[in-house]
């Protein structure tokens, strides 16, 4: 935990509303985006980082400095997420064959939704995009809690271990098999992974628009200003399929989370 937050933690503790709001602000965009790799629907997302949100800010005094404050939050947010039922969710969750069989249908050579230059790129991207976080749906929820933390997020196995409360012997096997089964799924499936692979993801825009997987009137992850599919191609081959997921952009976290946890702030008395 940085000194800076640090100190305003012991301020949000000591009762200053103010310090309590900082907090949040600056916690809402790691909480939005565990929970949108979890739940994948940027609107279960919302809602969940909502209820992570006010459960850290009711329960901020349990807070001892025993180890960071992300870490606190983190475990904070996989409890959450690890126990919560959302109904989006579970209606896509495939199996990695299922999903293979997915990213094999529908490719075509000629997008014909759209010939606009700028549209088509922010297909493309949410395309990729979205496609990145439906693949980890395939891994169960503790398998896919701990290659997020550890292979995403990059945390080391001692506090992944401490978030999930595991040995860390189990958190480095459990992320071991799971990076085993997404790397070889991309190398077999993925041509930003695999260049002899046939899938891109300009191919699959009509389909998955035909089959309402992406909405172009209404994209959920695609920005103008940021492109994750460049990234990758001027990365080296051994490294791609980790960078599939860790390009991905940090998403900001709804104006609304915010808006409704201040009131939820306004409420209690700390």
């Amino acid at each position: 935990m940085s000194e800076k937050l640090e100190i305003v933690v012991i301020k949000a503790n000591s009762g200053d509303k103010k310090a309590l709001e900082l907090v949040v602000f600056q916690i809402k965009d790691m909480v939005y985006n565990l929970s949108l790799k979890m739940l994948l629907f940027p609107e279960d997302a919302k809602d969940a980082t909502q209820e992570i949100l006010i459960k850290i800010i009711t329960h901020l005094s349990t807070f001892k400095q025993e180890s960071k404050f992300t870490t606190w939050v983190y475990r904070i947010a996989t409890n959450y997420l690890l126990t919560i039922k959302r109904k989006t969710t579970k209606d896509v969750v495939k199996s990695f064959g299922d999903y293979a069989n997915l990213i094999d249908s529908g490719q075509s050579d000629r997008v014909t939704y759209t010939e606009n230059e700028g549209e088509l790129l922010l297909l493309e991207e949410e395309v990729k995009v979205s496609c990145t976080h439906g693949l980890l749906l395939c891994l169960n929820k503790s398998s896919r809690m701990v290659y997020i933390l550890g292979e995403i997020l990059e945390l080391n196995s001692i506090e992944g271990a401490e978030i999930l409360a595991m040995s860390p012997e189990n958190f480095r096997k459990q992320l071991s098999r799971s990076r085993i089964k997404i790397r070889s799924f991309l190398q077999s499936k993925c041509g930003l992974v695999n260049q002899n692979n046939l899938c891109r993801c300009i191919k699959k825009v009509d389909f998955l628009i035909e089959k309402n997987i992406i909405n172009p009137d209404e994209l959920q992850f695609a920005k103008h200003s940021k492109r994750s599919i460049e990234l990758i191609e001027k990365i080296n081959a051994i490294d791609k399929t980790v960078a599939v997921f860790r390009s991905v952009p940090i998403t900001i976290a709804p104006k609304q989370i915010l808006q409704e946890v201040k009131k939820a702030i306004n409420s209690i008395n700390i």
